[in-house]
């Protein structure tokens, strides 16, 4: 502590007679306490104070100065920053925006209608590339077709089976226990018809990619053209949506690209909306029951809580509003 004092000018050191201490210009004051004072942070608190004091007595001028300093430094690092990670053609990627879909809301729940009308783009466009081999007919029972329409729609495909008797395979037409049929026979086949690329399974395909179903319907929504330096290979297409820009499968989904049975006016967004509908149901089949329990258990909780609320106040009200007293006894009665 000595050795402190003895580096601080003379003007800074004030010996009080009722106890020693360090005082500085300001109003920063260090009493004596057991505590030994550590040396850092008597020098700290001093030239934290001359520097303090010396701003405050600065003029407006250098004030200025100095702020428009530190927005010039500001703005330079802000620069190099914005530099450092500067967009380039070949790493254009857009993030898809936010789309306000039926089934956004907590207790909001599927469009079943959109579903069935999903499922129609989906076998009437999507199939010829895509899988969904972990859905059955099964599943459509329901949600979107009735048990008679889900077996008419499993009659329509041919089915491998066997053996039989003789050891055979044989085709037979769908039931409800079948599984949607994939359009190759493998990955390497599929791969050959389309240019090296392997058209994902699309039983998850909601889940499986960042954005969900926003996502999907601005990759569906968003083809255009190439920008100038943006090299495509034969058979690419650009869509900025896509990671790398480049992507295979070219724009599948036009106005008036198939009829709905129900006749809604088929324009590339409706059914692309429709197949996004059919795609996240497929990812979450229990979309509608988690938030039907979700409301339910609210309900339950809400009247529980109060009859609990009611429950502790009774039981609780005795002993909360008693009073203790006491009164000592006098020697007479004792």
């Amino acid at each position: 502590m000595a050795g402190v004092l003895g580096r601080l000018p003379s003007r800074a050191i004030q010996v009080s007679s009722k106890g020693h201490f360090v005082s500085f210009p300001g109003a920063i004051r260090l009493q004596r306490t057991a505590t030994p004072l550590n040396s850092n942070l008597v020098y700290q608190q001093f030239f934290s104070s001359n520097a303090a004091a010396a701003l405050k007595n600065a003029s407006t001028g250098k004030k200025m100065l100095l702020a428009s300093l530190g927005a010039i430094g500001t703005g330079g690092l802000l620069l190099l920053v914005g530099l450092e990670k500067s967009v380039k053609a070949g790493e254009l990627e857009l993030h898809p925006p936010h789309f306000g879909w039926n089934h956004s809301g907590t207790f909001q729940t599927l469009d079943h209608t959109s579903i069935r009308r999903g499922y129609e783009v989906y076998k009437q466009v999507c199939a010829a590339c895509h899988s969904m081999r972990f859905i059955a007919y099964r599943n459509l029972v329901g949600v979107s077709h009735t048990e008679e329409e889900a077996k008419a729609e499993a009659e329509e495909v041919q089915v491998t089976d066997g053996p039989d008797d003789q050891g055979n395979m044989f085709q037979r037409p769908g039931k409800l226990s079948d599984y949607f049929p994939s359009p190759y026979a493998n990955e390497e086949a599929a791969r050959a018809a389309n240019n090296g690329a392997y058209p994902p399974d699309l039983s998850y395909i909601i889940a499986a990619r960042h954005g969900g179903e926003d996502y999907v319907f601005a990759l569906l929504t968003g083809y255009c053209d190439a920008p100038a330096g943006v090299v495509l290979r034969e058979g690419q297409h650009f869509n900025p949506y896509f990671p790398g820009g480049a992507i295979s499968m070219a724009q599948a989904l036009y106005n008036e690209a198939l009829e709905y049975e129900d006749g809604t006016p088929a324009t590339a967004s409706q059914l692309t909306k429709d197949i996004c509908t059919f795609l996240k149901w497929a990812s979450e089949p229990e979309h509608d029951t988690r938030k039907q329990m979700a409301l339910k258990a609210l309900m339950m909780f809400s009247l529980l809580t109060a009859i609990t609320y009611y429950w502790k106040r009774h039981k609780w009200s005795v002993l909360k509003t008693r009073k203790i007293a006491f009164k000592p006894t006098s020697k007479k009665q004792a």
